[in-house]
């Protein structure tokens, strides 16, 4: 439960400024830190850490708990000795405000082999930090390890495509692998070492200036990724690996088709023979990496819609039921604070809710929802509890601006008369209402403080490309932004104590 009034940005690492073709964890994500403090926000919130996947989706990663590695900040290891300054030179065709993964990515990953070569060659001083970290995190590195490595080894076929031994993952197999393939493992292992190192050492200075930050974990996993693989039986899967049945959402808002995410579902019987094992497990990472985690797709879990996995959009799909207050009851027994966030958007019935409000978990509200329909429309501020996380808009949502300028005549003139606006600074209106409501936390995106349009957009869920790509640069970040936001973070007690302004 949230009984704190905060207030944050909503903006993930690699949409940071820096050299070297994305955000990451070094500089330029110790600023923003500074930059949040200053302007007396509370919280930094993310989407998933993970590798991208598809499309470049952080919600496709290969692992549930391993991180990016389009995070790791090159600077640090050069620091370490491991690279070189020549290694730092950054590609002139870089840009600026928009991340080219295919470059940023091929540029990432041989700065990083050449790191992890030269730990591994002339490096004692933090090999026993290096051995540690594998020892304490086995449990879903190994697998992770192994995964990444038989991938590379097998041209990226999917798993369920590799030899059938390996695909029934047998012991002998396994051991042959590692020992023949070790160099390779080993750098998988060592780019996690990296990432845990220089998030940890974030998290704290973050932590340490009044900053709390807000995770993101997925409700499904990639088919392609460590965890199916690992663990096929908690998954709907045939006899020789492969989907059954998939994930995803009817037609709604965002889609006349619904969104075929692809993932696999749960065997949630399996789940619950084990006690939500790997449940418990994910969620105890997500803890160690965020103070508080928003859960995608809340509803998935008292219901989701489940898709053959030959059919070639959502429609033609079905609800199923699953255990979530089984599984709920199980994490809080492990977890009694349930520091999580429920993502409850969509089509959100009955049980969705009691469920949420069973365990007290704060839901969202998102105010680019809210003026379609009438004074009881959930998204108006004035229909809002305490317990609730609220926002302009998500990563799925244009910008404010955006959304405004294509807003139906009706509805902006009900959002005039409510927000009391003419319009002209909308985006501000509208983060004001916000901040005013009852509403124990709200979250901005840091498209809407800078003021930006359409063609800052972050996704736009059923584009099959041209997402997660926008970064912004420290040139857009105006004094009277700041100052502004600080303000209205003051009038409404969401403000840190020692904020001047």
């Amino acid at each position: 439960m949230l009984n704190k009034r905060t207030s944050g940005i909503l903006l993930h690492p690699t949409s940071l400024p820096g050299r070297f073709g994305s955000g990451d964890l070094g500089v330029d994500a110790y600023r923003f830190v500074d930059w949040l403090g200053s302007a007396g926000q509370t919280n930094w919130q993310m989407l998933p850490l993970g590798e991208v996947g598809p499309g470049n989706s952080p919600y496709m990663s290969r692992s549930a708990f391993a991180g990016s590695l389009l995070l790791i900040d090159l600077v640090e290891l050069a620091d370490h000795g491991w690279l070189e300054q020549g290694d730092l030179e950054p590609l002139p065709e870089f840009h600026g405000d928009r991340i080219d993964f295919d470059l940023t990515q091929s540029f990432r990953m041989d700065r990083l082999r050449r790191a992890a070569d030269n730990f591994f060659f002339n490096n004692k001083e933090m090999q026993y930090e290096y051995n540690s970290f594998c020892e304490e995190e086995n449990d879903w590195l190994r697998d992770y390890a192994l995964f990444m490595a038989i991938t590379e080894h097998q041209e990226g076929r999917e798993w369920d495509y590799w030899p059938e031994a390996l695909v029934r993952r047998d012991e002998q197999a396994l051991l042959s692998f590692e020992t023949q393939y070790a160099t390779e493992i080993g750098f998988w292992k060592f780019c996690q070492w990296c990432f845990a190192r220089q998030w940890f050492r974030l998290k704290e200075y973050a932590n340490s200036r009044g900053i709390q930050i807000i995770g993101d974990v997925p409700i499904f996993v990639a088919f392609q990724s460590a965890d199916v693989w690992a663990h096929q039986e908690l998954f709907k899967l045939d006899e020789v690996g492969r989907p059954i049945v998939v994930a995803g959402v009817p037609p709604d808002y965002f889609s006349e088709t619904g969104q075929l995410w692809g993932n696999p579902v749960y065997r949630w019987d399996a789940h619950e023979a084990t006690g939500f094992a790997w449940w418990i497990a994910r969620m105890q990472h997500a803890f160690r990496l965020a103070d508080l985690v928003r859960v995608d797709h809340f509803r998935g879990f008292a219901a989701y819609w489940e898709i053959p996995a030959d059919a070639p959009n959502a429609i033609r799909g079905q609800w199923v039921t699953a255990p979530g207050e089984q599984l709920f009851q199980a994490l809080k027994h492990s977890f009694p604070q349930l520091p999580i966030i429920a993502e409850d958007l969509g089509i959100i019935t009955p049980d969705v809710a009691a469920l949420r409000d069973k365990f007290e978990l704060p839901g969202m509200r998102v105010l680019q929802f809210a003026f379609g329909d009438n004074e009881a429309n959930p998204f108006l501020p004035h229909n809002y509890v305490p317990n609730t996380v609220a926002y302009t808009g998500t990563h799925d949502n244009d910008t404010t601006l955006g959304w405004w300028s294509t807003l139906p005549d009706h509805e902006k003139a009900f959002a005039q008369q409510y927000l009391h606006s003419d319009g002209q600074a909308i985006h501000w209106d509208m983060m004001r209402a916000l901040s005013t409501s009852v509403a124990n936390t709200v979250i901005f995106p840091m498209q809407d403080i800078l003021g930006l349009t359409s063609e800052y957009r972050m996704n736009l869920p059923g584009k099959p490309s041209g997402n997660w790509e926008w970064r912004f640069n420290w040139d857009q970040v105006k004094l009277e932004q700041t100052n502004d936001l600080t303000r209205i973070s003051a009038e409404c007690a969401r403000i840190q104590a020692d904020t001047k302004f």
